[in-house]
């Protein structure tokens, strides 16, 4: 498991510049160079080609995506490449069908991904304090970012076959993005990235 695929999601528009998901992607190109994965990075600001792009996700043995949630989605820009591209790889590597036969057509949807094997990996960032989702009361009604949220996200990249590596979700980043609070964000994450990692290597080498 030597090669990552990054994609920044962290989209210049409005009053966001895409600054702190930049940041995200570098930390994370850091960690894993100097472990000698060999990487190769896309950001959705730039003109991009669906064929092309979808041969970075064949290539890869994981997917790892940073973005901003906004509006509890994606940003624009990230669907737009996702639908582009996970259309480019329909019968090209990434799913084959919704995996469900006429014969009975009622089962087993989902099941069609060419990409069994793979894993991904994701990170996003919040305005909403990390307390908007586990205290009762609370916006988000204690789910977790990856259980709300993210939850078609997750099954978008399990209809392609691909399992889930880890997520780490870094919360409050407007209106209390203090340079500590950013360090202690920056040390945690490469940590967790590490042992994701060290983990996946251990379970192929068994």
């Amino acid at each position: 498991m030597k090669k990552i695929f990054i994609i920044n999601g962290g989209q210049t528009f409005a009053h966001s510049g895409g600054s702190f998901n930049k940041t995200i992607t570098n930390w994370t190109k850091e960690v894993l160079e100097n472990e000698n994965f060999e990487i190769r990075i896309t950001n959705v600001n730039d003109d991009f080609d669906p064929v092309q792009e979808a041969e970075n996700f064949k290539w890869a043995d994981v997917v790892i995506y940073h973005f901003p949630v906004w509006w509890f989605q994606v940003p624009n820009r990230l669907k737009l490449y996702i639908d582009e591209v996970f259309t480019a790889g329909h019968n090209n590597g990434l799913y084959k069908s919704d995996g469900r036969s006429r014969v009975n057509p009622a089962v087993n949807y989902g099941t069609g991904g060419l990409m069994h094997g793979k894993h991904y990996f994701v990170t996003t960032s919040w305005n909403a304090p990390d307390t908007a989702f586990t205290l009762e009361g609370e916006f988000f009604n204690q789910h977790s970012v990856d259980e709300g949220v993210l939850f078609g996200f997750h099954r978008m990249n399990a209809f392609t076959g691909m399992s889930h590596l880890g997520s780490f979700h870094f919360h409050d980043m407007e209106k209390a993005a203090t340079q500590e609070r950013i360090d202690n964000y920056e040390n945690e994450y490469k940590n967790y990235l590490k042992t994701a990692f060290e983990n996946i290597e251990i379970e192929v080498l068994n």
